[in-house]
């Protein structure tokens, strides 16, 4: 399996080139991690975590994709880029923390990126003006 970074990622100069790289095509309700589900929660719960996704964030400047006309007004997601497995977590292996290995992504553009098609993502936000809903103003 080819292995997907970050400085890669950024190269790309369109969202779609963007969310091409990072697709997954799973499937809906695919077990990964199984019974060993709570590995991940203790993984996003520590405090090595916390502050790894803080400085991802923050390099991302919350935008989705890193792209910044797409800024996050949601919940931000830290994606891994390169799945992980439970060995990745039980050995602590360091692609769990790398930062070449995360970037931030919105709820929708996460689930497309595992899931579904391009039509998941979700639009640019747009700014409302005054009268912008209004057509005789």
């Amino acid at each position: 399996m080819m292995t997907k970074t970050y400085s890669e990622l950024m190269t790309l100069p369109t969202r779609k080139e963007r969310y091409i790289y990072l697709q997954l095509r799973g499937v809906v309700s695919d077990i990964t991690f199984g019974y060993s589900r709570y590995l991940n929660q203790i993984l996003y719960k520590s405090s090595k975590w916390k502050h790894i996704r803080d400085q991802v964030i923050v390099r991302d400047n919350g935008c989705d994709m890193a792209i910044p006309d797409f800024k996050i007004y949601n919940k931000i997601i830290v994606h891994h880029i390169n799945p992980l497995c439970v060995t990745d977590l039980t050995a602590n292996r360091h692609t769990v923390y790398d930062l070449e290995n995360l970037i931030c992504v919105s709820m929708e553009t996460h689930n497309a990126i595992h899931y579904g098609d391009e039509n998941q993502l979700s639009k640019p936000y747009i700014e409302r003006t005054p009268n912008d809903t209004c057509p005789w103003a």
